[in-house]
């Protein structure tokens, strides 16, 4: 499962909780522009996975690759500033800074790489123009709905045109509508960046937005057919 040329790639990727294990000995791979849907039932080591892949989390043995780079290897200072450029990240309640409005949370990521405040939320109201957000701009995450809250989400993860995004259950807290929309808007605008798209689900619906999927079950990842989970 790690084909020559992939963007991120995983060998042999274990993690274990106390005596429970998470990943036993999982493989894994993207390309640059591919979506891929991470799939299993809750405990199965999805969400594990992507913690590992992005850094997020070290994994007890295993390697993993972005391009020529090895993270396992990486002090966290590196893997921060790796996460800040490289990486973008959607969660199922979004994340937002409760205390900046929407264009200063999509802007944030722009700000932490050295980009000036007039500049950054310039690029932050284009994506969210894109996200069809640009109404709720000047409010702040608890006045807006949760599916433009999400979307808002999504443009903070695509601001700094990341080269992997990282979607853990991006849909988990929407209704199947305003699901079935972030989908549309994020892979739509992922593919039009030439980002992969790592994405946790356990909804086929969701699943169906990917162009392959990965079954996680007892900590092993297996490739799938689209469509036959």
């Amino acid at each position: 499962m790690t084909p020559a040329g992939s963007l991120l790639e995983a060998g042999a990727l274990h993690k274990a909780y106390g005596t429970t294990p998470a990943l036993d000995g999982t493989g894994f791979s993207i390309h640059a522009g591919e979506v891929v849907a991470v799939m299993g039932p809750s405990g199965s080591g999805k969400s594990t996975l992507l913690h590992c892949l992005s850094g997020l989390l070290r994994p007890d043995r295993g390697s993993v690759r972005y391009g020529d780079r090895e993270l396992t290897g990486m002090n966290d200072a590196q893997l921060s500033a790796l996460r800040r450029t490289d990486f973008g990240f959607v969660f199922q309640f979004g994340q937002l800074v409760p205390e900046l409005t929407c264009v200063e949370n999509v802007a944030l990521p722009l700000r932490l790489n050295g980009l000036a405040r007039k500049e950054a939320e310039r690029h932050a109201r284009a994506w969210l123009e894109r996200l069809e957000v640009d109404d709720v701009a000047a409010k702040r995450p608890g006045e807006v709905s949760g599916g433009q809250g999400q979307r808002v989400a999504v443009a903070r993860a695509l601001a700094t045109r990341p080269r992997v995004i990282f979607a853990d259950e991006p849909t988990g807290a929407l209704d199947s509508l305003n699901g079935e929309r972030v989908m549309t808007l994020l892979t739509e605008a992922a593919r039009d960046t030439s980002a992969a798209v790592v994405l946790v689900t356990h909804e086929s619906r969701v699943a169906a937005y990917s162009d392959r999927e990965i079954v996680v079950r007892d900590g092993i990842a297996r490739e799938a057919a689209v469509g036959a989970v």
